[in-house]
């Protein structure tokens, strides 16, 4: 039966969780700003073939005051996939956030949606670009529905690097109903933990719109406790009561806790199956939650 998120997130809560005492002090309490300060902070937006959120995204970002720098991954010939490689890379060098937008990279073929991004991000050079980009440089990594699954594959949530997969990691396979779903839905963050909610309110919810066909989010038990215990979950699908939800409509896909956003260790890469980019005035006005989440503005002022 559903649960209540409140008393689910209060037992023991971690440092760093919406939920807990004095989670701004916490040991894993989010970073707010980065020492990087830039005056017009850039975040690069690949483009796969598939990918189809890439003018929301960018348009997202430039609202809140990115400079949006956008790569296009040609594969026609493997000369093309090469240079495309070396393109992505030298393109991080310049940037402060690498955002993976939504859409379905190479039709979610072979094996899987988000495989696709993932191979050419184990590429070496790509995947050198990317860790210095987190390890040296302070930067932020953020990838929706699509993005998410290909941040999974690679380790880069939950363990905030590029590595290889072990038995009981998570993984975003197909909807519980076994088809795509394209709705709205309510999401409540419930960990302050990444500094792309730094703007978040915790305790309301936020009406988003979803829409993916393997978005069920799957783990083993003993790294759900895990998760729960950093302040990984970083959002959950929730009723109309702000109640963790398990069943559709309010869980569209069947994730287990009912997991919506997720975030490395320390915060600054989070994957989430929720469209945010698709939250701009004047659209939904029949659903009075509606909101951002202020993701796009929390990146960009990590930097500014």
């Amino acid at each position: 039966p559903p649960v209540d998120a409140d008393a689910a997130h209060r037992q023991e809560a971690p440092p760093g969780n919406a939920d807990g005492p004095d989670s701004a002090t916490g040991s894993h309490a989010a970073r707010r700003a980065s020492p990087a300060r830039v005056a017009k902070p850039r975040v690069l937006v690949p483009v796969f073939p598939g990918t189809n959120c890439e003018f929301d995204t960018a348009r997202a970002f430039e609202r809140a005051g990115a400079v949006v720098e956008e790569v296009v991954f040609r594969n026609r010939t493997p000369e093309q996939a090469a240079d495309s490689v070396v393109a992505l890379a030298e393109a991080l060098d310049r940037v402060q956030m690498l955002c993976l937008a939504g859409g379905f990279s190479a039709g979610d073929e072979p094996d899987g949606s988000g495989k696709y991004i993932a191979a050419a991000f184990r590429a070496s050079r790509l995947s050198d670009a990317v860790m210095d980009l987190i390890e040296r440089r302070d930067g932020l990594v953020l990838g929706i529905c699509n993005g998410f699954q290909a941040l999974v594959r690679l380790g880069l949530v939950p363990y905030g690097e590029i590595r290889s997969r072990e038995p009981g990691d998570p993984i975003l396979t197909r909807n519980a109903v076994g088809r795509h779903v394209s709705q709205m839905v309510r999401t409540r963050v419930v960990s302050t933990l990444s500094p792309w909610f730094a703007l978040a309110e915790t305790r309301r919810s936020y009406a988003v719109p979803v829409s993916h066909g393997e978005g069920r989010f799957m783990c083993s038990e003993e790294t759900l406790q895990s998760l729960r215990g950093n302040g990984q979950i970083a959002a959950q699908y929730v009723d109309y009561g702000g109640v963790c939800a398990t069943e559709m409509p309010w869980n569209p896909n069947g994730s287990v806790d009912a997991v919506e956003a997720l975030s490395s260790p320390d915060g600054r890469v989070l994957g989430k199956m929720a469209h945010n980019e698709r939250v701009r005035p004047g659209l939904y006005r029949n659903f009075p939650e509606t909101g951002d989440m202020g993701i796009f503005e929390s990146g960009t002022r990590y930097f500014a």
